[in-house]
């Protein structure tokens, strides 16, 4: 009798089998599934951090398409640039190399 009086209580639209069978399949789906909240929290964090490298990277990309298009519109920067960092000399020319010691 108990039972009864206490199902009495309970409203008829929150007795009924599609609201039941609604409020398993969002438990379900929040809970156990394999998108479930925590996931899908983990993947936007990802993604979000997938975007701020995606800006970073078209910076560079941007700041290296400036700096190709000065070398190669200036023959004194490009031969700066190849020796600085290819080591590159004229015939004839000898280029030293001073290399710092390090200190122990």
């Amino acid at each position: 009798m108990r039972l009864l009086d206490i199902l009495n209580r309970v409203p008829h639209f929150l007795r009924s089998f599609y609201f039941l069978t609604g409020l398993a399949f969002l438990v379900w789906m929040v809970v156990f599934d394999a998108n479930d909240l925590l996931k899908q929290y983990e993947m936007y964090q990802k993604w979000h951090e997938l975007q701020t490298d995606k800006e970073y990277y078209l910076k560079e990309i941007n700041k290296v398409k400036k700096d190709r298009a000065e070398l190669l519109s200036s023959p004194e920067l490009l031969e700066k640039f190849a020796r600085e960092k290819y080591i590159m000399k004229r015939p004839g020319e000898d280029v030293f190399i001073l290399v710092p010691q390090e200190e122990e």
